[in-house]
Parts: C-alpha cells; structure tokens; sequence
C-alpha cells in the first residue's frame, strides 16, 4: 500500500490528443487550469480543419493538489466527457473528452513515474550475506539448480585432478539457462497472442453487430425522409418528424461509442455530406441526417456554379478574394461564422452598383429602409450601402438581431432563412403550419414540413452550395 501511495503521488498527467493533424501529440497538464479552443491565448490552441466545431474559448480542465474537474466555457457545439454532453464534472482519470459531438478527442491520462526507492542500489547488511543457505527461507528456482550442479561438477572435476575445464562447464550452464528463459517466454507470447485473438474476435464481432444495427436505423431514417418528401396531413407529418427524431436520437447515441468509432474508418457520407456536416457544427445546427431534397438542392446549385454561374464563382475566388478576406476578418470581430462571408456571392456577386428589382443595392442586398435602420447613410450624395465594411458591420447587426429573434436551435439557419424573405414572412409562413413554438425553432423541422416559403428553401442551399466552394475550391474545379 505504501509503494502505491508514493507512484501515485508521483504521476505525471497528461493531455493525449487522438484526432486531426495533432493526432499523438502530449501536452503536460500542469497545476491549475489548463483552456482549451481556437484562440491564440489559450493554453492548448486547436486549429486546422478539425475547428469547425471548437468555439474561441471551448472548455478549461482544473487541477488541484487530489482532483480534477471538466468546464465548458459556454461553446456553441458543447463538450463530451466520456461520450456524455457536460457542462462541468469531476473527472477521474484517465477520460476521454471530445469538443463536440464529432469534433477533436483528447485522452486525459497519468503516466506513472518511478516509485521511490526502486531506482537506488540496496544495502544490505554484512550477516545478511554470510547468513548460511540453511537459514534463508528462499525456494530454489531453477537457475539455481542449474548453477549449484556445475559447481559441484568444476569441484569433483578439480578433485580428480583435472582442471581448466570451469568456463567450459559455466558456458554450457548459460546456454541451457537461456534455452528454458526464451522456452518459459514463448510460452507466455503465444498465451498472450491467444488472448489478444480472442478480445479482437469478441471487438469485431460487437463492431459488425453494430454496424448492422446502424444500417437498420439507417433504413429507417432513409423511408421515413422518403414519406416526408410525400408531404400529408399536419398530423401525419408531425408524425413522421416525430419517428425519425427517435430513430436519428438512436443513430447518435450508437455513433459515439467507442466500439463504433474504432471500427469506423474515415468518415461516412461523400464529400458534400461531410462538408455539410462540418459547416453546420459550426452554426449549431448539427443533425444526424439531413433531408435528401435539401443535399439535391445543394448540389445542383454547385452543378450551376461550375457552369453557367461559373464567371461569378471565379471572379470571387480571385480578384475579389481581398473584399472575401475582408468580410470574414468583421464577422470574425463580431464572433459570427465566417462562413457567411459567401452571403454576398448569391446576393449581388460582390457587386456594389447594380441594384435589385425592390431597389436593394450594394453587396449585401441593403434596401434603403433596412439600411437606415441600421446606421447606415443613404442619400442624394452617399450611399453607404455599396461600402464593404460600413455595409458588412450593418449586416453582422442585422444578423446577430435575427438570430436573436429566432431563439435558440438552429437559429443561424433560420436568420439565413429570414435574411432572404424578411423576419415577418417567414414567421407568417411557420405559424400557418407549425403550431409548436419549440418546432417553430428547428430549421429541419420547418423544411422537412415544407413550411418555410419556396423562395427561401431555394435560397439556403444556393447560399451553401457557395459556402462549400469557398471551403474547398480545389476539390470543385476552381
């Protein structure tokens, strides 16, 4: 019990990332509290392309001289201690904590130093070595077997006169040493060979049963979304959405264990899933599955981007890349998605001079009414609204007071939603159909009824579909 006590108090903690780009890297965890998120101050910076999901200031691990406990600093996409969402919990090590429900893992482990005492040559006393072999209690291993009977071979061989022969008699005393050593060692490798097959065996057949389980729920989801494309009484959708809430809930919860992970290599879904997927971790409007007709929407407004609207695509990849980088250096300042950046893209192409039918000018589509609500100054002799940042910091108000609006949920895609077809019509067009002001958040909800305008279910995907090339232009031709 001693010797536990002193390795214990002597272990070194650690923080193991297991994903992304510093995947093996340790950090040590020192005294006190250790931050952890996208901003350059924090004391583990997390960057690349597995930030999606990680807030500025994401979670802080606290240590104290016997515990440890786990914070979320208010995240957008929340923070997962052995696949549970906490807000603050001790923790007992090791753990495995995970910024969002598919973003970056880190293993919180100990790595045990030397116990005291074992790391210095032992004294001992003078009497305890001339002690006689009769008064030591000690069983008689092998070895010793081996050596007490060629020393009385090199005495009986000396007694008879001959000599010379010791090293000979000691050499052959090593090698039959070694041989039962490197017998007794195979021995204990093939047992744990054996067992290693045996917990492999057991982890593959778990893993293949729950991918089966997953394919099933899978089927289901996929039916269901197939019968909501039907459309149908309130009633029955609101059916419907409920079925598929508890199949997805399913999905989630089977995705996060650990099993699961490990069987799963790479990430499921093509290209445009996965980046979707990204992105909406990023607003905070993260689903299991989205609805087929809203990725079909997508890609054909990608499909038209790479060819009739090709000219717009290429002129914002390359000589308006500046005005891009400008817009997302303010909606970075304003702690709003970047991502947003690619609004004026569907917009007005990054155009300040033309305007549109309802007389909404400069790169944000301002009309004169919004944009004076906004600060901004329109008339015969300025119009800010074809100013990039006067007009981009007006937008981020606008924004963030729709998103506000909105409430809680996916409230960045329905302020998207409602920066197309205004506040009041999109309100009008869900309460005509939703009655449940909880639903009336859920932005997928809200599409897979059908009761958003069909302006606006057009408008969302041609905006993504410029979000996910601006992400990843090489991968689409540009």
């Amino acid at each position: 019990m001693a010797q536990e006590g002193i390795i214990s108090s002597r272990a070194k903690a650690w923080l193991l990332s297991r994903s992304g780009s510093l995947a093996g890297t340790r950090f040590p965890m020192p005294e006190g509290t250790t931050r952890l998120g996208r901003a350059p101050d924090n004391d583990v910076v997390i960057g690349g392309d597995e930030c999606a999901t990680v807030s500025l200031y994401h979670v802080e691990i606290c240590k104290t001289a016997d515990s440890w406990r786990v914070r979320d600093l208010g995240s957008t996409n929340g923070t997962w201690l052995n696949g549970e969402r906490i807000t603050e919990a001790d923790v007992s090590l090791p753990a495995v904590l995970q910024l969002g429900s598919q973003g970056p893992e880190f293993a919180l482990i100990l790595e045990e130093a030397v116990a005291a005492g074992l790391d210095r040559t032992l004294e001992m006393p003078a009497a305890a070595v001339a002690a006689p072999a009769s008064t030591a209690a000690q069983p008689i291993t092998a070895h010793d077997a081996l050596l007490s009977s060629a020393v009385m071979r090199a005495r009986r061989i000396r007694a008879n006169g001959l000599g010379g022969q010791t090293m000979t008699i000691m050499r052959g005393v090593v090698e039959q040493a070694l041989r039962q050593s490197h017998r007794r060692l195979r021995i204990v490798g093939y047992s744990l060979v054996a067992a290693l097959v045996t917990v492999s065996s057991l982890a593959a057949w778990k893993i293949t049963t729950l991918k089966a389980e997953k394919r099933t729920i899978d089927g289901h989801i996929q039916q269901l979304e197939v019968e909501l494309q039907k459309g149908g009484s309130g009633a029955e959708v609101d059916h419907l959405l409920s079925q598929l809430g508890i199949y997805q809930n399913e999905a989630e919860s089977l995705q996060r264990s650990l099993l699961y992970r490990l069987g799963s290599a790479g990430q499921e879904g093509d290209f445009v899933t996965r980046e979707l997927r990204s992105v909406m971790a990023e607003f905070g409007a993260e689903s299991y599955s989205f609805p087929p007709e809203f990725i079909d929407r997508v890609n054909h407004y990608i499909q038209q981007d790479q060819g009739p609207d090709r000219p717009i695509i290429v002129r914002a990849l390359n000589q308006a890349a500046g005005q891009i980088e400008t817009i997302k250096g303010i909606l970075r300042e304003e702690q709003l998605p970047e991502d947003l950046a690619y609004i004026p893209l569907v917009e007005s192409a990054l155009t300040s001079d033309e305007a549109s039918a309802a007389g909404a000018v400069g790169p944000w589509q301002f009309t004169r009414a919004t944009a004076k609500a906004y600060g901004l100054r329109v008339d015969g002799t300025v119009d800010e609204r074809k100013d990039l940042v006067k007009s981009t910091r007006a937008t981020c108000k606008y924004l963030r007071d729709l998103i506000l609006d909105f409430g809680a949920g996916s409230s960045v895609m329905l302020a998207l939603a409602a920066y197309d077809s205004g506040t009041t019509k999109v309100k009008q067009a869900v309460s005509r159909t939703v009655r449940d002001p909880i639903k009336q958040r859920n932005f997928w909800y809200l599409y897979r009824a059908q009761a958003l305008p069909l302006e606006t279910r057009e408008y969302v995907p041609k905006v993504f579909a410029a979000i996910l090339i601006g992400r990843e232009p090489h991968h689409f031709g540009f």
